[in-house]
């Protein structure tokens, strides 16, 4: 988005219409064609650099090393011929004999030497010398000589007497060079062809493999997004490609059981909360009509729908608290063993007028670091739990023990127990093993869920299990300890 603003506005246009705006085979096209483009242009760089730097430059090195090799002969001959070059003038015999390398003189050891050729000789680096006078004018030698030859003084006795001048190979292969670049040309011109139809035709497999699936993933998000949650992608490979179908399989299940939850909440809760309300209305109403008497009873039953009612409303309160995050906790130093026997005193007279018992061994003293009034809230739903739902005559036991760091809580009441498939669901909401239970006998469904969130919050766990005692066991587990926080930390927090 950056490089596009950085652009001018026609190219920032151009850019937008035939690449941001194009599909992935497209792009995958352009990818590969500018690709191809740079290739060939750096093929066609190098090729060039090479012939004019490379080969042309050893070319001339020769014809150089050629050139002094002359010089000497050509002085010499220059004092020889008292001082004047008219008797080399027309005369390209003698020129070509001057031009020819030193031989050797042979002492006879060996064969006799053959003719002499050096590289300079087979790429005709004698053809583009020339000699010149000391007003350089023309003697002998190559005709044209341009400005960019290259000029070596002939000297007689520290006087000039005239030039030598080589013309560089370039200067005189301008045809060979035109027709080098033509070939090269038709030769890059056939690669981009046969490279461009390579590309798309890799292009379209390419295209094939991936876009196949990712069109799937595509279609599919588009039925996601307008509610369809049971769609599925096909995972058809293990690259990105099958993972990226994988998690959208993953994504689409979640969204289809938040969505199912969402609905039974809905329903759980207009049901909890229209069970209170008619019951109320219809006694109100009754009141109204004269059928019931603002007694002592009536009275009594419309607030124990209210309480429900307020109880129900907490409950959700503190619930979507914690779900949120926001719930607060005031963390401390405090003895939860205090804590649990007073909660067994308050709630034991309960137990009794319902025919059960309660057995505790608590240890003298727990230390821990956690809101009190939260656990205190966290073991009257555990003990609401027991009470509702264990058969009268039952027992409920509550121990606890220090393992590994942490305080274990153990609830075990006695029958009737819970079917395995359902202990992993206890703590949801809503959640009630039998749905057709009475108000009278059991709650929303709700205690069991708030308590999970505050365990979490104590950095503890919950789980549920079958007890020995024929019942339900709930185990909780805490860090123990006290802390010793920073002066400057606040206890307050949310969870």
């Amino acid at each position: 988005m950056t490089v596009r603003k950085s652009l001018p506005a026609p190219l920032a246009d151009l850019t937008d219409r035939f690449f941001y705006r194009a599909n992935i085979r497209l792009k995958l096209f352009y990818a590969m064609l500018a690709l191809i483009v740079v290739v060939i242009v750096a093929i066609n760089s190098a090729g060039h650099y090479i012939f004019t730097r490379d080969f042309l430059g050893y070319l001339n090195e020769q014809a150089q090393e050629r050139m002094e090799d002359m010089v000497p002969r050509l002085e010499q001959a220059y004092r020889d011929n008292h001082g004047s070059w008219e008797f080399i003038r027309d005369n390209p015999r003698t020129w070509f004999a001057l031009m020819k390398p030193a031989i050797v003189e042979h002492t006879g050891a060996g064969p006799a030497p053959g003719p002499t050729f050096t590289p300079s000789d087979l790429t005709g680096a004698t053809l583009r010398f020339t000699l010149l006078d000391t007003r350089r004018q023309f003697v002998i030698g190559y005709p044209n000589v341009g400005a960019d030859a290259r000029l070596r003084p002939l000297m007689s006795n520290d006087t000039l007497i005239g030039w030598v001048a080589q013309t560089p190979f370039e200067s005189v292969i301008g045809a060979v060079d035109l027709r080098f670049q033509q070939s090269q040309f038709l030769a890059q011109t056939a690669i981009a062809v046969i490279a461009i139809m390579l590309a798309a035709f890799l292009v379209v497999r390419i295209s094939g493999v991936l876009l196949k699936p990712l069109s799937r993933v595509a279609n599919a998000t588009h039925k996601l997004a307008g509610g369809d949650y049971a769609t599925r992608v096909e995972v058809a490979s293990g690259d990105e490609v099958g993972q990226l179908a994988h998690d959208f399989n993953l994504l689409a299940m979640t969204l289809e059981r938040n969505e199912k939850l969402r609905r039974e909440f809905m329903a759980d809760v207009s049901h909890e909360l229209r069970t209170p309300l008619g019951i109320l209305n219809g006694q109100l109403e009754a009141l109204e009509d004269g059928v019931l008497q603002a007694d002592e009873h009536t009275i009594r039953s419309l607030k124990s729908e209210v309480v429900h009612l307020n109880k129900l409303v907490g409950d959700l309160y503190d619930l979507s608290l914690a779900d949120a995050g926001a719930l607060t906790y005031r963390k401390d130093d405090i003895d939860l063993a205090p804590l649990l026997r007073d909660t067994v005193q308050m709630i034991e007279d309960r137990y009794r007028k319902r025919g059960l018992r309660i057995e505790a061994d608590l240890p003298a003293s727990m230390p821990l670091h956690a809101d009190g009034a939260r656990l205190q809230q966290l073991f009257n739903n555990l003990f609401e739990n027991s009470l509702r739902y264990t058969d009268q005559g039952g027992l409920l036991q509550l121990h606890c023990r220090l393992e590994q760091q942490q305080w274990q809580v153990i609830f075990d009441d006695s029958a009737p127990g819970v079917e395995a498939a359902a202990l992993g669901r206890l703590f949801d909401r809503f959640f009630r093993v039998e749905a057709s239970r009475s108000r009278a006998g059991g709650g929303a469904g709700l205690g069991l869920a708030i308590c999970r969130r505050i365990v979490e919050a104590h950095q503890g766990s919950i789980a549920a299990a079958d007890s020995p005692l024929g019942g339900l066991r709930i185990r909780v587990a805490l860090p123990a300890g006290f802390a010793r926080p920073d002066p400057e930390h606040t206890q307050e927090s949310t969870a």
